[in-house]
């Protein structure tokens, strides 16, 4: 199937969001009527998008490229860290936290517990990002022992460390709990350390997925080539 097609099966919480499939302002039409050209014989390009036009939410380098040569590209850039959020109340943020997580090119996205969630709000993203499922945190810790991994819960309790304070490690996964009951006594206890998000308000803590988006972009701010921004 062509990445311009939409797959309407499932249910509407697995439909993409409005922004990939609406007339995005910053999109382009048909090659032809954009550059005047032939399209380019380039493997990376879709035919599709090259005759009908890009509307996608993507950044301009990826225009008109196949949903196969952007997550290869993407591939050879991801940064080592990880994240994981549980899931055993069906929450919504999982779709925010892909989002973001795409956004700074994480490593994957795990999901533990319930293996359904809301790809609404992701607005597609999940087509290029790693997503992988664990039914517990039992097989969530095997695999970030077999990675090499450092587990960093991030909840806002007693004997957490302030996020401003720490160094984050390099290879590490940043384990996030759903909203409301924050990370489980299961999650923490595999977690070589809890940091907590500095607030000063008067909410005992932020959203899961906004908590997630300050958490990773540390890791960014610490961590990461900002050459190599788009």
């Amino acid at each position: 199937m062509s990445e311009s097609s939409l797959d309407a099966a499932g249910d509407e919480s697995e439909l993409p969001g409005p922004t990939e499939w609406g007339e995005h302002p910053h999109g382009v039409g048909p090659w032809e009527q954009e550059y005047g050209t032939p399209p380019p014989g380039d493997p990376h390009l879709d035919p599709e998008l090259l005759a009908h036009g890009d509307r996608r939410n993507v950044v301009d380098a990826y225009r008109y490229w196949t949903r196969e040569a952007i997550v290869a590209d993407i591939d050879r850039r991801r940064h080592p860290f990880h994240v994981a959020i549980e899931n055993f109340g069906h929450d919504a943020n999982i779709g925010t936290v892909v989002r973001t997580a795409n956004a700074f090119a994480a490593a994957a996205v795990h999901i533990v517990g319930r293996r359904r969630w809301n790809r609404r709000g992701a607005m597609v993203t999940d087509r290029y990002q790693h997503i992988e499922h664990h039914a517990d945190i039992a097989e969530l810790r095997e695999f970030a022992a077999r990675e090499d991994l450092v587990v960093v819960a991030v909840d806002n309790v007693p004997g957490s460390v302030p996020l401003e304070t720490v160094r984050l490690p390099r290879r590490c996964l940043l384990l996030f709990g759903q909203e409301g009951p924050g990370v489980t006594d299961q999650a923490k206890q595999v977690s070589a350390m809890t940091v907590s998000i500095a607030q000063f308000g008067s909410t005992r803590s932020v959203n899961a997925g906004v908590a997630a988006g300050i958490a990773m972009h540390a890791w960014i701010s610490q961590h990461a080539d900002l050459a190599r921004a788009w």
